[in-house]
């Protein structure tokens, strides 16, 4: 079982956000971390390829700038390689030029599956797997909390507001995995060590064979008109016991109805 996983690379939460001016995109230099939410995609192909009893796991990413940090956790948890295509024509890459980089990366790995994260922390539309399933001509399971591989076909658990609902498709798919469905193990002292050298295969969009008009800013089907802070909340009301405070917070639940007078 050869599963490839995409993994995107963000800015770490302790690195202050910052915007280009002129296309009001996110910056995406400078150390990059693993996306939390692609960890759990991560766990899921290793846990595949072990039941398979053989296979490799396989991370394809995307960046403007060469960086392999995030890559490399992923690796240290044991994905055996990683396939990243690196190309300044790729910033301010959106939703549909992104599936069109990894579906034309996937085109070139012999892989049986493809999973991915149901959508990213640092900016997301949960449009990017389908897309690329829709380029690839595979079918595409999305929301999924399990999986198993049964002959040439998939079964999975898809979750709904109501449970879940079982569906089965030919492989090869593109799943996209729900976060929080699997505990993710933390990398060894070996696996980190390990991770250093393992192959990490660099692309630009010309070793695609992609046009670079249709990628980047240029091939943007979506665009951000304006950046806005959040509007600050305000604070909450702070009630002072007294002995009677339950009588105000009586009121106050009644004024909401959330419970009746006459209770």
């Amino acid at each position: 079982m050869n599963v490839a996983v995409c993994v995107k690379q963000i800015p770490s939460a302790e690195t202050p956000l910052a915007f280009d001016p002129t296309s009001k995109t996110l910056v995406r230099t400078g150390p990059l971390v693993l996306d939390e939410s692609d960890s759990f995609s991560v766990e899921m192909a290793l846990r595949l390829v072990e039941q398979s009893g053989g296979g490799d796991v396989t991370l394809i990413s995307v960046v403007p700038d060469g960086e392999t940090q995030g890559l490399r956790t992923a690796l240290a948890m044991g994905a055996a390689r990683a396939v990243l295509v690196s190309d300044p024509l790729l910033s301010g890459l959106d939703a549909l030029g992104t599936a069109k980089v990894l579906a034309a990366m996937v085109r070139r790995l012999d892989a049986d599956l493809v999973l991915a994260g149901t959508e990213s922390s640092d900016g997301y539309t949960g449009t990017v797997p389908v897309q690329m399933a829709e380029l690839l001509n595979y079918p595409a399971v999305s929301f999924v909390r399990h999986v198993e591989i049964s002959g040439d076909h998939l079964v999975t658990e898809r979750q709904t507001e109501e449970g879940f609902e079982e569906v089965t498709c030919p492989l090869p798919a593109v799943v996209s995995v729900t976060a929080g469905v699997v505990e993710v193990r933390y990398p060894s002292f070996k696996g980190i060590m390990a991770a250093k050298s393992k192959p990490v295969e660099v692309l630009t969009v010309a070793d695609l064979g992609l046009e670079a008009d249709s990628l980047g800013i240029a091939g943007a089907r979506q665009e951000v008109i304006a950046l806005e802070q959040a509007e600050l909340r305000p604070s909450g009301e702070i009630i002072t016991d007294s002995g009677d405070a339950f009588e105000t917070i009586v009121e106050r639940l009644v004024s909401w109805n959330i419970i009746s007078e006459h209770q």
